[in-house]
């Protein structure tokens, strides 16, 4: 058997749930180039039995169980040295490809690009409702020369915080640092601009993959991933400039009040939160009690500003996102709403 051009390379942990349906809207597309290799960092629910099942009828699939867990970072890269394709697409556990989207890849794979950037669309988390037709801001095609890496920035970042958008040369990702990436929960965004590429880096308009909004794992601890790590990551590559790098984020996001009151009213904002990041910081006195007394309001009551607020005086590409994020708090208090939510944001388009 010849070795595949390309390896779709999931990472999963605890989605009995949901990778049966990421893998069907994938096997379905297989051609003798393609292999899927899936590591599991030691799942404690059915993965296992789902995976073993998928891979029993699939000879392209390899499952790979690890002992430990080790985070999602590290098994991203135990995939890739599993993997035996020239490209490595890169995909998430719970979204899904389009059809067309492996064949679209592979012509493009033939012009011998170092990455290849995915777009994708953004669902609500049943897939019925698009909350975001495009994670870029593109209407066709662009190529990047390996001179031209903060050109890329500008335009992937951040919607390539989505890793699923990733197809990269295999010897390229081996070849580059990843241990300081480690934990970060963005590791191929280290790999990608820790320094310039070697050849082209080509990104497709069209969205072939679909993202299931709102069901990263890592939720709950969205102030540290967004406010901290995201920021710190983003203002670590020397050859990005501050001004590229600003216009995506802050340095220290965290510091602006708002902020603090958004993250309340999604729930990732708590007096554990504060004791942790605020208090140690070298804010201002005032800041930090401001900061210490938006922890410790009622989430409810910081959710209604925040809506009324959304509502009011956001019109940008987000606003959709930013309700949706806010309506599943209320549907976690009222389970069985999301029929009102679909309604609610009809009457909105």
């Amino acid at each position: 058997m010849k070795s595949p051009v390309l390896s779709v390379c999931i990472a999963t942990y605890n989605r009995a749930e949901y990778i049966g349906e990421t893998l069907d809207s994938l096997i379905g597309q297989l051609t003798e180039d393609v292999e899927i290799v899936v590591v599991d960092g030691a799942s404690t629910d059915d993965t296992p039995s789902v995976m073993e099942r998928y891979a029993a009828g699939c000879p392209q699939l390899r499952y790979v169980r690890l002992p430990a867990k080790g985070g999602v970072d590290q098994d991203f890269c135990r995939a890739v040295e599993q993997a035996h394709g020239t490209y490595c697409w890169l995909f998430p556990d719970d979204d899904l490809f389009k059809p067309g989207a492996l064949r679209r890849v592979l012509d493009e794979l033939r012009n011998d690009h170092s990455l290849v950037i995915v777009n994708a669309d953004v669902m609500n988390h049943d897939f019925t409702v698009r909350l975001k037709p495009s994670m870029l801001d593109i209407t066709a095609d662009e190529a990047y020369p390996p001179d031209d890496l903060e050109g890329l920035f500008r335009t992937i970042v951040p919607a390539v915080s989505f890793i699923g958008s990733v197809v990269i040369r295999r010897d390229l990702w081996l070849l580059r640092e990843h241990a300081r990436y480690l934990g970060t929960e963005f590791i191929h965004v280290g790999v990608i601009f820790q320094e310039r590429l070697p050849g082209t880096a080509y990104v497709i308009a069209q969205p072939y993959v679909s993202i299931r909004y709102g069901n990263a794992q890592w939720r709950s601890r969205s102030f540290e991933i967004w406010l901290k790590k995201w920021p710190r990551l983003i203002w670590s590559f020397p050859l990005i400039t501050d001004d590229a790098k600003r216009i995506q984020v802050r340095p220290e996001p965290w510091r602006k009040l708002r902020t603090l009151r958004r993250y309340r009213a999604l729930g990732s904002y708590s007096r554990e939160t504060y004791a942790k990041f605020i208090a140690p910081s070298d804010a201002s006195g005032l800041f930090k009690l401001a900061a210490f007394a938006i922890s410790k309001m009622p989430q409810s009551a910081w959710n209604a500003w925040t809506v009324w607020y959304v509502e009011r005086f956001k019109h940008g590409k987000d606003k959709q996102l930013m309700l949706y994020d806010l309506s599943r708090i209320e549907r976690r208090k009222a389970p069985g709403s999301e029929d009102e939510w679909r309604d609610s944001l009809a009457k909105k388009r």
